[in-house]
């Protein structure tokens, strides 16, 4: 059974006209859409740190699955709503609300990488990708660019640690032997033939993991906001709730228990390489290997993502854009009539290869 969440928003309201600022992208100031009044927003007197693990056991929070939906009462118009959301905007007057979080039912937000492109330099990288995609339908670049963006952070966790792990294999090393054959024409030849001997391997490989960056939400296909990366996570700055001011923020429904377990899985990929590189050889084999963790430590980051849906063909397709670096990656449609006729260009290509050729032999 979940428990209900209740929130007093904090509010932003212009120093100059009273209607409600909203963080300005690329810039560290709140600016009123109405006047334009810019107010700067004062910076954090903390860094952004990393907490250890077991710190989790001790903190007051919630289960996601207990945790009931964010209730917001607008402190500008009084309207009552509420969603699964860390920030967004009231929907009757569209003044911000951002969550108060020190209720202490979830984690806080440790750091935020805030916004670098506003809604118009999303919609030029959102332009620039639909009319580079190949095999795409003609019209989808006005139906692309027509369709409205949603800037929103997502939460993610990041780990570190440092790791040390025994393992056994076996390094492959490759010889050659010559082999006597008959051809198709009846005649002998020689060729190489390769073969591997194979010697037991053990050792211990150490390294250290720093910010491993895990989707802290499912509300998002976690295999396509992970496209997004890299992320400039050395340029965020300590969470402050200004900064989600005009946006719309997701509440995270990964527990940072789970997400551990996803950043073990991605460091046991890198492990397994310095292990085959420590074995040497020409080929190896892990048959064993065995981690061991230290100092692991956590925080959770809001990133920035411009998300875009539009409609083709019957179809809703979403498309994400990186609010840093302005890379796109999402679902597109394909031009059946582009395809059929590459497929003809490339077979009248080869047919005129095969052609050239047979005519040089004569």
């Amino acid at each position: 059974m979940t428990e209900q969440a209740t929130s007093t928003p904090h509010a932003f309201p212009c120093a100059s006209c009273g209607a409600r600022v909203e963080f300005a992208p690329g810039t560290n100031t709140l600016r009123c859409p109405y006047c334009g009044h810019e107010q700067a927003i004062p910076l954090a007197q903390r860094q952004v740190l990393e907490h250890h693990i077991e710190e989790l056991a001790t903190l007051p929070r919630k289960p996601v699955a207990r945790l009931a939906p964010q209730q917001y009462a607008c402190r500008k118009c009084g309207a009552r709503t509420q969603g699964t959301t860390l920030s967004q905007s009231c929907q009757f007057c569209g003044a911000p609300m951002v969550a108060d979080l020190t209720g202490g039912e979830q984690v806080v937000p440790e750091a935020v990488l805030p916004f670098q492109l506003d809604e118009k330099a999303a919609r030029g990288a959102l332009r620039k990708w639909t009319s580079s995609r190949w095999f795409a339908p003609s019209a989808l670049k006005k139906v692309a660019t027509a369709e409205s963006t949603k800037g929103t952070y997502l939460p993610h966790w990041t780990y570190d640690a440092h790791t040390a792990s025994r393992y056994t294999g076996a390094r492959g090393e490759h010889y050659y032997t010559t082999e006597t054959y008959t051809d198709s024409n009846g005649n002998q030849q020689t060729r190489q033939v390769r073969h591997t001997r194979w010697y037991p391997a053990s050792g211990e490989v150490r390294r250290f993991f720093d910010d491993v960056l895990v989707v802290g939400t499912r509300q998002l296909d976690a295999s396509r906001t992970e496209k997004l990366e890299p992320w400039p996570l050395q340029q965020s700055v300590p969470y402050q709730p200004a900064f989600l001011a005009g946006y719309q923020t997701l509440r995270y429904d990964v527990e940072p228990e789970q997400g551990l377990e996803v950043a073990k899985g991605k460091m046991a990929v890198v492990i397994k390489g310095d292990i085959r590189r420590d074995i040497g050889g020409d080929v190896q084999r892990i048959d064993w290997f065995d981690t061991q963790y230290a100092q692991l430590m956590y925080k959770l980051m809001l990133l920035p993502v411009w998300l875009a849906n539009y409609v083709y063909g019957g179809k809703t397709y979403h498309v994400m854009i990186n609010a840093r670096s302005g890379e796109v990656h999402g679902e597109r449609p394909y031009s059946a009539a582009k395809i059929a006729a590459a497929i003809t260009a490339g077979v009248l290509l080869i047919a005129a290869i095969i052609t050239l050729i047979v005519l040089s032999q004569h």
